[in-house]
Protein backbone atom coordinates (compact mmCIF):
# COMPACT_ATOMS: atom_id res chain seq x y z
CA UNK A 1 0.00 0.00 0.00
CA UNK A 2 1.37 3.43 -0.56
CA UNK A 3 1.45 5.61 1.77
CA UNK A 4 0.84 9.55 0.80
CA UNK A 5 1.67 12.56 3.48
CA UNK A 6 -0.53 14.87 4.45
CA UNK A 7 1.68 17.10 3.03
CA UNK A 8 1.36 15.74 -0.33
CA UNK A 9 -2.51 15.64 -0.34
CA UNK A 10 -2.95 19.06 0.99
CA UNK A 11 -0.09 19.97 -2.18
CA UNK A 12 -2.44 17.86 -4.53
CA UNK A 13 -5.83 19.58 -3.11
CA UNK A 14 -4.52 23.30 -3.41
CA UNK A 15 -3.10 22.17 -7.84
CA UNK A 16 -6.71 21.05 -8.26
CA UNK A 17 -8.12 23.53 -6.97
CA UNK A 18 -6.09 25.79 -9.03
CA UNK A 19 -6.23 23.90 -11.78
CA UNK A 20 -10.01 23.63 -11.87
CA UNK A 21 -10.52 27.55 -12.32
CA UNK A 22 -11.94 28.61 -8.58
CA UNK A 23 -10.69 31.66 -8.25
CA UNK A 24 -12.14 33.82 -4.93
CA UNK A 25 -12.96 37.15 -6.65
CA UNK A 26 -12.15 37.59 -10.71
CA UNK A 27 -13.97 36.02 -13.16
CA UNK A 28 -11.78 34.24 -16.11
CA UNK A 29 -12.97 37.08 -18.30
CA UNK A 30 -11.22 39.75 -15.59
CA UNK A 31 -8.28 37.96 -14.66
CA UNK A 32 -5.23 40.01 -15.13
CA UNK A 33 -1.60 38.53 -15.15
CA UNK A 34 -0.37 37.99 -11.12
CA UNK A 35 2.81 40.46 -12.23
CA UNK A 36 0.25 43.22 -12.57
CA UNK A 37 0.02 42.88 -8.83
CA UNK A 38 3.51 43.32 -8.17
CA UNK A 39 4.52 46.53 -5.55
CA UNK A 40 0.74 46.64 -4.43
CA UNK A 41 -0.21 44.40 -1.45
CA UNK A 42 -0.61 41.10 -0.38
CA UNK A 43 -4.60 41.09 -0.40
CA UNK A 44 -4.68 41.96 -3.48
CA UNK A 45 -2.20 39.73 -5.19
CA UNK A 46 -4.11 36.87 -3.56
CA UNK A 47 -7.43 37.67 -4.77
CA UNK A 48 -6.83 35.14 -7.62
CA UNK A 49 -6.02 31.85 -6.87
CA UNK A 50 -3.12 31.34 -9.57
CA UNK A 51 -0.85 34.17 -7.79
CA UNK A 52 1.56 33.90 -4.51
CA UNK A 53 2.73 36.65 -2.92
CA UNK A 54 6.36 36.95 -2.11
CA UNK A 55 7.13 39.48 0.75
CA UNK A 56 10.40 39.71 -0.49
CA UNK A 57 10.97 42.09 -3.16
CA UNK A 58 7.05 42.61 -2.87
CA UNK A 59 6.73 40.66 -5.52
CA UNK A 60 3.31 38.81 -6.86
CA UNK A 61 3.89 35.84 -9.06
CA UNK A 62 2.27 32.89 -10.83
CA UNK A 63 2.18 30.02 -8.71
CA UNK A 64 5.12 27.05 -9.60
CA UNK A 65 2.40 24.51 -10.16
CA UNK A 66 5.05 22.00 -11.43
CA UNK A 67 6.56 22.05 -7.96
CA UNK A 68 3.80 21.70 -5.74
CA UNK A 69 5.80 23.79 -3.37
CA UNK A 70 7.66 26.42 -4.56
CA UNK A 71 11.47 26.14 -4.26
CA UNK A 72 13.16 28.50 -2.39
CA UNK A 73 15.27 29.99 -4.80
CA UNK A 74 11.74 31.36 -6.74
CA UNK A 75 10.98 32.69 -2.97
CA UNK A 76 11.96 31.84 0.41
CA UNK A 77 9.07 29.45 2.23
CA UNK A 78 9.04 31.63 5.16
CA UNK A 79 8.10 34.82 2.97
CA UNK A 80 5.89 32.53 0.74
CA UNK A 81 1.99 33.32 0.84
CA UNK A 82 -0.88 31.75 -1.19
CA UNK A 83 -4.46 31.73 -0.25
CA UNK A 84 -3.83 33.85 2.97
CA UNK A 85 -1.41 36.51 3.69
CA UNK A 86 -1.09 35.77 7.03
CA UNK A 87 -0.49 31.88 7.07
CA UNK A 88 3.70 31.53 5.31
CA UNK A 89 3.86 27.87 3.34
CA UNK A 90 6.28 26.96 6.48
CA UNK A 91 4.02 27.44 8.97
CA UNK A 92 1.67 25.66 7.00
CA UNK A 93 4.20 22.48 5.94
CA UNK A 94 5.21 22.36 9.77
CA UNK A 95 0.96 22.61 11.16
CA UNK A 96 -0.23 19.84 7.93
CA UNK A 97 3.15 17.44 9.67
CA UNK A 98 1.57 17.84 12.84
CA UNK A 99 -2.34 17.49 12.26
CA UNK A 100 -1.25 14.23 10.00
CA UNK A 101 1.02 12.90 12.64
CA UNK A 102 -1.75 13.49 15.24
CA UNK A 103 -3.88 11.63 13.04
CA UNK A 104 -1.73 8.79 11.86
CA UNK A 105 -0.76 8.16 15.33
CA UNK A 106 -4.04 6.69 16.85
CA UNK A 107 -5.28 4.94 13.67
CA UNK A 108 -1.53 2.77 13.62
CA UNK A 109 -1.95 2.27 17.18
CA UNK A 110 -5.58 0.70 16.73
CA UNK A 111 -4.47 -1.11 13.59
CA UNK A 112 -1.93 -2.45 15.77
CA UNK A 113 -4.00 -3.39 18.64
CA UNK A 114 -6.41 -4.73 16.74
CA UNK A 115 -4.22 -7.04 14.99
CA UNK A 116 -2.96 -8.24 18.05
CA UNK A 117 -6.18 -9.07 19.48
CA UNK A 118 -7.94 -10.88 16.11
CA UNK A 119 -4.08 -12.83 16.25
CA UNK A 120 -3.55 -11.25 12.94
CA UNK A 121 0.27 -10.10 13.58
CA UNK A 122 3.09 -10.84 11.41
CA UNK A 123 4.73 -12.01 14.69
CA UNK A 124 4.92 -15.32 15.55
CA UNK A 125 2.60 -16.53 18.16
CA UNK A 126 2.75 -19.79 20.33
CA UNK A 127 0.98 -22.61 18.10
CA UNK A 128 -2.09 -24.61 20.00
CA UNK A 129 -0.93 -27.79 21.43
CA UNK A 130 -2.05 -31.00 18.65
CA UNK A 131 -3.97 -33.78 20.13
CA UNK A 132 -0.83 -36.22 20.27
CA UNK A 133 0.81 -33.60 21.64
CA UNK A 134 -1.37 -33.27 24.58
CA UNK A 135 -1.64 -36.82 25.22
CA UNK A 136 2.10 -36.95 24.94
CA UNK A 137 2.36 -34.16 27.67
CA UNK A 138 -0.48 -36.26 30.26
CA UNK A 139 1.40 -39.44 29.83
CA UNK A 140 4.96 -37.49 30.92
CA UNK A 141 2.80 -36.00 33.52
CA UNK A 142 1.43 -39.33 34.57
CA UNK A 143 4.86 -40.69 34.61
CA UNK A 144 6.45 -37.71 36.44
CA UNK A 145 3.35 -38.58 39.50
CA UNK A 146 4.07 -41.91 39.66
CA UNK A 147 7.82 -42.06 40.13
CA UNK A 148 7.67 -38.89 42.59
CA UNK A 149 4.77 -41.73 44.60
CA UNK A 150 7.56 -44.21 44.88
CA UNK A 151 10.23 -42.53 45.70
CA UNK A 152 7.79 -41.24 48.87
CA UNK A 153 6.96 -44.58 49.53
CA UNK A 154 10.64 -45.56 49.35
CA UNK A 155 11.37 -42.67 51.81
CA UNK A 156 8.25 -43.92 54.02
CA UNK A 157 9.79 -47.37 54.06
CA UNK A 158 13.41 -46.02 55.17
CA UNK A 159 12.23 -44.03 57.54
CA UNK A 160 9.94 -47.00 59.21
CA UNK A 161 12.95 -48.99 59.50
CA UNK A 162 14.87 -46.19 61.28
CA UNK A 163 12.01 -45.88 63.88
CA UNK A 164 12.03 -49.63 64.49
CA UNK A 165 15.12 -50.11 65.25
CA UNK A 166 15.14 -47.32 67.39
CA UNK A 167 11.98 -48.48 68.83
CA UNK A 168 9.59 -45.52 68.00
CA UNK A 169 7.13 -47.61 66.13
CA UNK A 170 4.19 -48.50 68.10
CA UNK A 171 3.49 -52.09 67.33
CA UNK A 172 1.12 -55.06 68.34
CA UNK A 173 4.26 -56.36 70.59
CA UNK A 174 5.02 -54.33 73.20
CA UNK A 175 9.61 -53.81 72.96
CA UNK A 176 9.51 -55.44 76.24
CA UNK A 177 7.51 -58.44 77.80
CA UNK A 178 7.48 -58.99 81.62
CA UNK A 179 9.09 -62.55 82.54
CA UNK A 180 6.87 -64.79 84.13
CA UNK A 181 8.11 -67.35 86.66
CA UNK A 182 6.89 -70.62 86.52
Amino acid sequence: MLHVSPVTWFAVFLVSFRLTGCNRGATDSARKDCSDFTNTSCDKCLESTDCLWCFVGQRCMNYPVEAIIPPSSFCPLREARWALCWVNFESLIIAISIVGGLILLPLVCCCCYCCCKFKVCCRKKKSRCTDEEEVSLARQQEERMQRSEQRKSDRRKRYDEIRKKYGLIENSEPPFCRFENE
